[in-house]
């Protein structure tokens, strides 16, 4: 409660987000191609775990550290995100997985990609 309050007199009246930590967990990406008429396509999935001040520095595909049918529900979670939101161009969705847990994910982001 103190380190709340801390936080809180900080910046006052902003937002504070409480994230769960995840350790034992990969850092994974699915690249999208997204047309004007709702079709999407995964292009391929990667391991993007090695990163510096949140800069990528090796990515890696395909994702190997998951089975395969986790890869498949990344892709597909990644689709029916960007459908959802009508997406329309290039992008990566990233999500952290959770080695230890077999089958679970969690989403991060969606990066537009420049054409």
């Amino acid at each position: 409660r103190a380190l709340f309050k801390q936080v809180q007199g900080e910046v006052p009246g902003s937002p504070i987000f409480i994230m769960k930590v995840a350790s034992q967990s990969r850092h994974l990406g699915v690249q999208l191609v997204c047309d004007q008429y709702g079709n999407v396509a995964a292009l391929h999935s990667r391991d993007c775990s090695v990163q510096r001040r949140h800069q990528k520095i090796i990515e890696e595909g395909p994702i190997t550290v998951a089975p395969q049918a986790t890869v498949k529900q990344l892709e597909q979670a990644a689709r029916k995100l960007a459908k959802s939101v009508n997406y329309f161009g290039a992008a990566t969705v990233e999500f952290i997985y959770i080695i230890w847990k077999t089958g679970h994910f969690y989403f991060l982001n969606l990066n537009p990609q420049l054409p």
